[in-house]
């Protein structure tokens, strides 16, 4: 494992240098929250949703019955969870304010009060007891962790026996010649992107920043060993630009 990698990946920041990386993170997608969705559609072409999709399936098949969302953003995740994969319980938790208000927006919308809570948590000290959940998830959200080990020892801490850890992440593709396209796009459209629809040019440069710095493929699945995880893997969607990483406990 590259360790220098992950500690430029705990380092990068979207704003400076003078504060911590967590804070920083919730301040940027407190920024963004109002049009985080959009910009999700227009920088994956709309694809983030088929990876989701895609997804939820793999996950359905472990049958969970309780499910936490690390990381959960504005949503889409666990109301897609509620959908796809059925648990009896879903708890979202995310460090911004901002995203969780468009959350719960959502989740009262669709009436699941009952099914979906949303808790403003920190991924590095859960509050949840050791072995209280069947299936942990994590969509485009580990490259923004302060302390990644940190975090997925976390995750696995309140995973049950026989639980899976399941991490959606943006990566950067290694074959010719979409690894050339993905660099162009990531550089120069979507800062481009972000300083149009968000005012905020520094969130969505840092993003192409922190994807190329996150561990991918093999590296990822060695952390995740180490953490503890007995059986992991990793899939691709999209020529690379999407790894899923699924850690058996």
């Amino acid at each position: 494992m590259n360790e220098r990698q992950i500690r430029d990946l705990e380092t990068v920041r979207p704003y400076n240098d003078s504060e911590n990386k967590g804070s920083q993170i919730e301040r940027m997608f407190d920024t963004i929250a109002p049009a985080y969705d959009r910009m999700n559609r227009l920088m994956t072409l709309g694809l983030d949703l088929r990876w989701r999709r895609k997804a939820l399936k793999m996950l359905a098949a472990y049958r969970p019955r309780t499910v936490l969302d690390v990381a959960c953003g504005t949503g889409d995740l666990s109301l897609l969870i509620h959908k796809i994969v059925k648990p009896e319980k879903i708890t979202g938790i995310d460090l911004s304010d901002g995203m969780l208000e468009v959350a719960r927006r959502k989740r009262d919308e669709a009436g699941l009060q009952e099914s979906i809570a949303f808790e403003r948590q920190d991924c590095l000290a859960l509050t949840f007891p050791d072995a209280s959940c069947d299936a942990v998830t994590v969509a485009f959200g580990v490259r923004n962790f302060q302390q990644l080990r940190q975090g997925i020892s976390e995750m696995y801490r309140v995973l049950r026996r026989g639980g899976v850890l399941m991490i959606i992440e943006l990566s950067t593709p290694v074959r010719f010649p979409f690894d050339r396209l993905y660099h162009f796009y990531a550089g120069s459209i979507i800062p481009c992107l972000g300083r149009l629809f968000t005012q905020d040019k520094q969130a969505y440069t840092y993003l192409p920043r922190s994807i190329e710095m996150v561990p991918q493929r093999e590296e990822m699945t060695d952390i995740l060993r180490e953490a503890g995880f007995g059986k992991t893997r990793y899939i691709p969607f999209t020529f690379g630009v999407c790894t899923v990483y699924i850690g058996e406990k």
